[in-house]
């Protein structure tokens, strides 16, 4: 496939519609490595990569539940059922986490390098044939499931890239047309 061809079909595949068999050992591997490859002024390396897999993914949901409660108790059933569930999917999950380092790099700069990987680790995954799903959600922004994955008070996440096979193909949506996006700059 032309290079062009596969970026332009990129999607995402919903992280509900991932399953397994995902990515081994290997290609795990392989996947992580091409997203540490992404531009990084002054080779800082401001991130890092969490994998969450098998029985932990599932942990993760029942904590999720737990500090849902912590934060509104009367949270319904149904939003601590799709918590419990967020993780339980795909059979690896790459926890891109940020590391902002004190430089005279911007720190805007290194977060952006952070987003980078997430989007170098979808691009790899479907490289490979898996489908995958760039998320966040409350979860990314929380200060006690930073503290439950072990972040340092200097770490945040910039995103949970989840990575299977896909069960269905993903749905397309409408894109941005490049006459609305894509001016010339006239001086």
């Amino acid at each position: 496939m032309n290079p062009l061809d596969f970026l332009n079909a990129r999607r995402s595949t919903p992280s509900r519609l991932l399953g397994p068999p995902g990515p081994d050992e290997a290609q795990q591997r392989a996947i992580a490595s091409a997203a540490l490859r992404v531009p990084d002024h002054g080779k800082l390396a401001p991130w890092r990569i969490l994998r969450i897999r098998g029985e932990q993914r599932l942990r993760l949901g029942e904590f999720l539940v737990r500090r849902q409660r912590e934060r509104d108790p009367a949270t319904p059933a149904a939003v601590l059922d799709k918590d419990r569930e967020r993780f339980a999917f795909a059979p690896v999950v790459f926890t891109v986490i940020a590391r902002p380092v004190p430089h005279k790099v911007p720190e805007i700069e290194q977060l952006l390098s952070a987003g980078s990987v997430c989007l170098v680790l979808l691009q790899a995954a479907q490289a490979l044939g898996f489908g995958a799903q760039w998320l966040t959600g409350w979860m990314a922004y929380d200060d006690g499931v930073a503290a439950h994955l072990g972040l340092a008070a200097d770490e945040r996440i910039v995103g949970f890239v989840h990575v299977g096979s896909a069960r269905e193909a993903a749905p397309e949506r409408l894109r941005p047309a490049f006459e609305d996006r894509v001016s010339d700059w006239t001086g």
